[in-house]
């Protein structure tokens, strides 16, 4: 058969291999050694070593930044806990990804998913009340007389959406249990995590906690040319390369995530452009992809209200070369509202989207005190023109193209 010409000829002769092997560069690949993590490990694995011997190990909870081995080291762990125990005739490590999974029956459902083997005794997908899934879980779970461990990665993503029911009655499993015993391992971002527990909850999820600390330079480049010397060509990176990734993953709270993010896309726009190496000029241009592409994920996530907001901040910045107060945002907001035919949310629920644009950093919002007269919040945006066109090429705001805000300011 003769093959046809295609739209990705062109693509394909101009691209120049420069990565052998991409899975190495994936965040989620899980090396044979993890550097820089050996203690992390070390106390983990001293806790969980009773499950060997069917023996409940304490709760865990494992906190520390993005990008700081958390995951990693729990896969590893996982799969070194079933080279001891290859049969898991002793102990079992289940693993939940909350971020995916993030309610109360979605989190059941997965643990027996990964436990029940019969698909006749399976839970169905929905329909079940909770009470049934806890009890089906629960003779299952006892029916093989081991330890299970069950890793709740992003932890608080569950407490965010359904609170800590679902952990009270995790932990308090083991009263009801007769022969087998459970175990929680929560991974969080948050190192305020227990704070927002309730009392019945935090002293029994953390009997155990550990802290990952973030890298710093010259760990995030060891960690990089461990990978590299494995995941490229050779002589594909110029020297400077890893150094300058490193450096710049470091000033974000030492994320490894970052630093290997980076270096890929690096990489892949290296190929793209034909190029024989992989210079810290395809850095820069992998760090701008990479933030243009972490933002309109962002905003993508944003409820109508919270994009007419934005919206509102960006039509008072337009032909404006000063920074705009609250006043003006909540004024031309109601005009936006009105047009679009939305509700019109009170001052109070508005300055609330205000505060969540700017901890999303879409927005840059300092308070401006006018003593006793009061204050308000001078806003800058901390997008560039690409997003802002984004946003206004919204089909929410068709109705918005020759709209301008009225000129009135008021406090709030």
């Amino acid at each position: 058969m003769v093959k046809k010409e295609s739209i990705f000829d062109r693509s394909i002769n101009k691209r120049n291999t420069l990565i052998k092997n991409r899975n190495i560069l994936q965040t989620t690949y899980i090396p044979d050694q993890l550097p820089h993590r050996d203690n992390e490990i070390k106390n983990i694995v001293d806790i969980i070593t009773p499950s060997l011997n069917k023996d409940k190990p304490s709760n865990i909870l494992i906190t520390g930044k993005t990008g700081t081995g958390k995951t990693a080291v729990m896969n590893f762990i996982g799969k070194e806990l079933l080279k001891a125990d290859p049969y898991e005739e002793n102990c079992s490590m289940i693993y939940v990804n909350c971020e995916i999974v993030d309610n109360q029956y979605g989190i059941l459902y997965n643990i027996s998913n990964q436990i029940i083997k019969d698909q006749i005794k399976k839970i169905p997908f929905t329909g079940w009340s909770l009470d049934r899934v806890y009890d089906a879980i629960v003779n299952s779970i006892d029916e093989d007389n081991k330890v299970f461990i069950i890793v709740l990665d992003e932890i608080d993503r569950i407490l965010q959406k359904s609170g800590d029911d679902i952990f009270y009655f995790l932990t308090t499993m083991n009263e009801v249990l007769k022969k087998s015993k459970v175990s929680i391992i929560g991974i969080t971002n948050n190192t305020k995590f227990t704070e927002l527990l309730s009392p019945k909850i935090k002293s029994r999820l953390g009997e155990e906690k550990i802290i990952f600390s973030p890298y710093n330079p010259n760990q995030l480049q060891d960690i990089l040319r461990k990978r590299a010397e494995i995941a490229f060509e050779k002589e594909t990176l110029k020297e400077g390369v890893i150094p300058y990734c490193a450096a710049i993953s470091a000033q974000d709270s030492g994320d490894a995530r970052k630093a290997l993010d980076l270096l890929r896309v690096a990489a892949d726009i290296a190929e793209r452009n034909g190029d024989s190496e992989i210079t810290e000029a395809h850095v820069d241009s992998a760090r701008n992809k990479i933030e243009l592409d972490a933002v309109v994920e962002v905003i993508k996530t944003l409820t109508a209200q919270s994009k007419m907001v934005l919206m509102s901040i960006i039509k008072n910045h337009e032909g404006n070369n000063t920074s705009i107060i609250t006043g003006d945002v909540y004024a031309t907001y109601k005009e936006i509202s009105s047009i679009l035919n939305f509700t019109v949310l009170k001052e109070k629920r508005v300055a609330d989207l205000i505060s969540e644009l700017d901890m999303l950093g879409i927005i840059h919002a300092r308070v401006k005190s006018f003593g006793r007269n009061g204050r308000t919040r001078e806003i800058d945006l901390n997008i560039n023109k690409d997003i802002i066109d984004l946003i206004s090429n919204d089909e929410l705001f068709e109705p918005l193209r020759k709209y301008k805000p009225s000129k009135q300011t008021t406090l709030m």
